[in-house]
């Protein structure tokens, strides 16, 4: 069932608490985000806090909206309230560190979800979907879709989040190996659909003769769908995704979307509670590596159906 933006930001207002420190009891894990009126980042928080709750912690889920100041002061009440543990989606893979130290001289274990900061040794893990190798399948399912010859743009993700990057470079990495493929545009459309869509537009005037779209996520993706069928020119330009959004599904479903990536963001944020658990009893996570990868999932006509909840695929 298709999720409209409108209701899943009324949704995710109504269950997001930012936190003050009489909010927390003892047993309290502080999860912070990065903004929930996208739907990936609204369920990681909501797996993470239904793992902790069940684990019987009180859990209570903020957003920093990828604002370093936000994430400073969200820390900050964490620590005055002296929560057993954080669950965070870091704002930026630079400048997140300070806010992670300021935690961990506190005395409290923050696990690393989704995105890196570029310092080991801080977090007690860091567990992030592998995007190299779903940036891999996703890049070789593009090629099938739109052929071995043509032009085509890139829709590029926050430059502050190592993730586009690597995601960039896994698609280099498969669509260098086919020359008769002209990467003509990139720009960069911050994980956002409304950017995503205006990016498109202007790619799109100034290259009216590409075959393809290579996106970094579904949200941009998703604008672009929009842009490209306000042009009258989706029939002719295929888009992929990454991320496997119930919206970018949908669209997969639609024919819309050549396919999408799906991040198991429902497992690794439900295992970064687990990790917090075992580290507030044991004092060590259970997993002998800080940095973990979780594999991606290549969605498309093919086994869309088998989609059975949001980012949630059968075996």
């Amino acid at each position: 069932m298709r999720m409209t933006r409108t209701l899943l930001a009324a949704t995710a207002a109504a269950v997001m608490t930012i936190f003050s420190a009489p909010a927390f009891a003892d047993g309290a894990i502080s999860i912070i985000v990065n903004d929930p009126s996208n739907p990936y980042w609204f369920t990681e928080g909501e797996v993470a806090k239904a793992e902790a709750e069940k684990l019987g912690y009180t859990a209570t889920v903020a957003a920093h909206k990828g604002d370093t100041n936000a994430e400073s002061r969200l820390i900050d009440t964490a620590i005055t309230s002296q929560v057993k543990a954080i669950i965070l989606d870091p704002a930026n893979a630079d400048g997140s560190v300070g806010a992670v130290k300021k935690a961990v001289d506190a005395g409290i274990p923050v696990i690393l979800v989704n995105a890196e900061i570029n310092q080991e040794g801080l977090a007690k893990a860091q567990l992030v979907s592998n995007n190299a190798q779903g940036a891999a399948i996703g890049a070789q399912a593009w090629v099938e879709a739109v052929g071995d010859t043509g032009k085509y743009v890139e829709l590029f993700g926050a430059p502050s989040d190592n993730n586009a990057q690597t995601r960039s470079n896994g698609f280099e990495t498969v669509l260098t190996q086919y020359p008769d493929l002209e990467k003509v545009g990139q720009e960069v459309a911050n994980w956002d659909r409304t950017q995503g869509y205006n990016k498109m537009q202007s790619l799109l005037q100034a290259n009216p003769d590409i075959i393809g779209v290579i996106s970094g996520n579904d949200e941009m993706a998703l604008g672009a769908v929009a842009a490209l069928k306000e042009a009258g020119k989706l029939s002719s330009i295929k888009v992929g995704g990454f991320d496997g959004s119930p919206d970018a599904v949908a669209a997969v479903k639609a024919g819309e979307l050549q396919y999408t990536v799906l991040q198991p963001v429902a497992v690794f944020s439900a295992e970064a509670v687990k990790q917090a658990d075992n580290f507030i009893k044991n004092g060590e996570t259970g997993v002998a590596e800080e940095k973990q990868l979780f594999d991606c999932i290549l969605i498309n006509k093919d086994n869309v159906d088998k989609m059975t909840a949001p980012f949630t695929m059968a075996p």
